[in-house]
């Protein structure tokens, strides 16, 4: 079982919302993640691209195993810039298993008090890509969509990580101009132990591609 991700442009007000792109909602004891960048020997914090938020009780009637907490909010970043067209930027992870600076996986148990956290260019316009709603819908475990849980599409992902299950995989998209090399997945990865008991810092990142 897995749960295939679907995405609507909306003029709705999404905040505290499931969520891709545009700003997280989250409360005031996390802390939006950064990467620091390296460029010519000066040093500086780059905020790392916000993925999605998922709303943990949209995803509730369709995680019928209950891997997935049923309440709160979880939320996805990685450096994904450069696969996103940004051929300039810096902080470029490759192929095959990212360090743990490009990534993060966070979680508040609740989505109460939830405050925006706005990331802007020099000009104050928003630095992220617009907001799009999610719809969710039950999936086959290795289907080649964007999804949550079941496992990686590729036989290579699951060959290197026999004990893990995909807890988001990300597929290209046109809409986007997202491009993971050569028709790629961006897989983030766990343990069910890791997962069962929350253990959010242990999440794995790969990407692979043909």
């Amino acid at each position: 079982m897995s749960i295939k991700l679907s995405f609507h442009k909306s003029d709705s007000d999404l905040t505290c919302q499931s969520k891709w792109w545009g700003f997280p909602d989250m409360p005031d004891n996390l802390d939006y993640p950064e990467i620091t960048v390296n460029d010519d020997g000066d040093q500086y914090e780059d905020p790392l691209t916000f993925i999605c938020q998922i709303r943990c009780e949209d995803i509730a009637p369709f995680d019928t195993e209950n891997l997935l907490p049923h309440e709160g909010m979880l939320y996805f970043f990685a450096a994904m810039d450069y696969y996103l067209g940004d051929i300039d930027t810096l902080a470029y992870p490759g192929m095959g298993d990212w360090e743990t600076p490009y990534y993060k996986v966070l979680y508040s148990p609740t989505c109460e008090n939830l405050h925006t956290h706005k990331i802007l260019y020099d000009d104050g316009t928003p630095a992220c890509r617009p907001t799009e709603a999610i719809s969710f819908e039950k999936a086959e475990p290795c289907d080649d969509d964007t999804k949550l849980l079941g496992f990686p599409y590729f036989d290579e992902i699951r060959e290197l990580f026999p004990e893990h299950i995909s807890l988001l995989q990300i597929d290209e998209n046109d809409d986007w101009n997202l491009r993971f090399i050569d028709c790629g997945m961006l897989c983030f990865l766990m343990t069910p132990d890791d997962l069962k008991n929350r253990r959010w810092s242990q999440v794995k990142c790969y990407l692979h591609s043909f």
